[in-house]
């Protein structure tokens, strides 16, 4: 019964509307009270020290830094000077534009790692670019919301951070090795159906009379901002920094750049941008904090195991398992953003993928997949929330355009299953 009541409890309170965080802690507090009701303060000295023992992990350091690496690189004006130098390749005609925001916002995922941030910084510049190009609104955010969420595949990842912390033998610099190859088939598979649309409608017909950015100057502009990816990866491939320690040098840079090269943020500015990634921060560690209690009451009363027995004695072999538990994610990822996905189910998913003897960096890169698949599936996708609050358009209008795109990112990962060395290639080549 008190197994039951746990997720109950927790489900009650999320249809209630308490925070994700919040839920979790109560639920599992409540729950370790119950099992104890015996022993001395109901085994609730536990709860203290499971809620520090889910945040005081070393990598979980670099989830602060690299929000605020999203913040500084929003604001210093990185983005539109991405966003010129790609026109300036790819061109001007009926589907460039979306094609441009897509390559955009793969690039800046290798300097934030965070989907809803890369969305705001893509959406300000490029949604207002295909709106003046003739693109309907509901498009242009079904476009941003898709692209962004290619974040927490490429490097690095707040995502794979998370999974590491949780998952033994799944390295930070060996999970964003392998999320690099799939990240990036994931845009590429995003910008088919974009572009086959987009053209298929006419849309953008007033594209191709707007003025193409000169190629030199906007690769002079965008420089600074192309740097940044090839110094936070090559330098920890490097040996130079750890991945916490890459983020607290991304920071730096961001700031040099915005402060010093572009000139775009002032002192002023720094508060703003410290107070909205401190906030943003801390919703996020506090929701892995009080993921713990949850996690602890889980292992302590039993839960993990005959779960885990139950799935794997179904019948339904290896791959009807994992079809299993990719339909279970994505539906789940409609609701819960990535951290909490991961908070909740990896610790009962674990031992199905120590069963199976899957590869936990390969398992850690489908599970990441399957999260960017909820990021943008109706009804309450977070990214594609902050692209329809910036394209001032309800998400149900959005529908008839993201359908195709989560098809496609779909296959992606229906690759990734079939052929596990499109994530295992590189981190083994580099010796992860």
């Amino acid at each position: 019964m008190i197994p039951t009541l746990l997720f109950v409890a927790f489900l009650a309170m999320m249809l209630l509307g308490v925070p994700i965080g919040a839920a979790l802690g109560l639920a599992g507090a409540a729950c370790i009270a119950l099992a104890n009701a015996d022993a001395q303060w109901f085994g609730l000295l536990a709860v203290p020290q499971n809620f520090y023992a889910g945040l005081g992990k070393y990598p979980l350091l670099a989830i602060p830094m690299f929000v605020l690496v999203g913040s500084i690189f929003d604001r210093s004006g990185v983005a539109l000077r991405l966003v010129n130098f790609a026109i300036a390749i790819v061109g001007r005609g009926p589907g460039m534009l979306p094609m441009v925001a897509i390559l955009v916002a793969m690039f800046l995922g290798g300097i934030s790692g965070s989907g809803p941030a890369n969305a705001a910084a893509v959406g300000a510049v490029m949604i207002a670019a295909m709106s003046r190009a003739g693109y309907p609104p509901a498009f242009s955010a079904s476009v941003v919301g898709a692209a962004a969420a290619t974040d927490i595949l490429i490097p690095p990842s707040v995502a794979f951070i998370v999974y590491s912390v949780l998952v033994p033998g799944a390295s930070v610099p060996a999970l964003f090795a392998a999320g690099m190859i799939p990240g990036i088939l994931a845009g590429l598979a995003l910008i088919i159906p974009a572009v086959w649309m987009a053209r298929s409608n006419n849309m953008g017909a007033l594209e191709a009379t707007l003025p193409r950015p000169p190629f030199w100057k906007s690769f002079r502009e965008a420089t600074w901002g192309l740097a940044a990816p090839v110094l936070i990866l090559g330098g920890m491939r490097a040996g130079w920094f750890t991945p916490t320690e890459a983020a607290v040098v991304a920071v730096f840079y961001g700031l040099f750049v915005g402060m010093v090269i572009y000139r775009t943020i002032n002192v002023r500015d720094l508060f703003v941008i410290l107070r909205e990634s401190g906030e943003l921060s801390a919703v996020i560690l506090l929701v892995v904090s009080l993921a713990g209690i949850f996690a602890y009451s889980l292992s302590t009363l039993g839960v993990i195991d005959p779960v885990a027995k139950a799935i794997v004695n179904s019948g339904l072999g290896e791959y009807g398992v994992l079809s299993l538990l990719i339909v279970l994610l994505i539906t789940v990822g409609m609701f819960l953003d990535g951290v909490s996905i991961f908070l909740i189910f990896v610790p009962l998913l674990w031992p199905i993928v120590q069963h199976y003897n899957w590869d936990p960096v390969w398992f850690g890169v489908i599970l990441t997949l399957k999260v960017a698949l909820g990021q943008f599936t109706p009804p309450l996708a977070v990214n594609l929330m902050v692209s329809c609050r910036i394209a001032n358009v309800r998400m149900e209008e959005t529908v008839r355009w993201v359908g195709w795109m989560l098809f496609a990112m779909f296959l992606v990962m229906v690759g990734v299953i079939v052929w596990p060395q499109l994530a295992l290639w590189l981190p083994h080549k580099l010796g992860y």
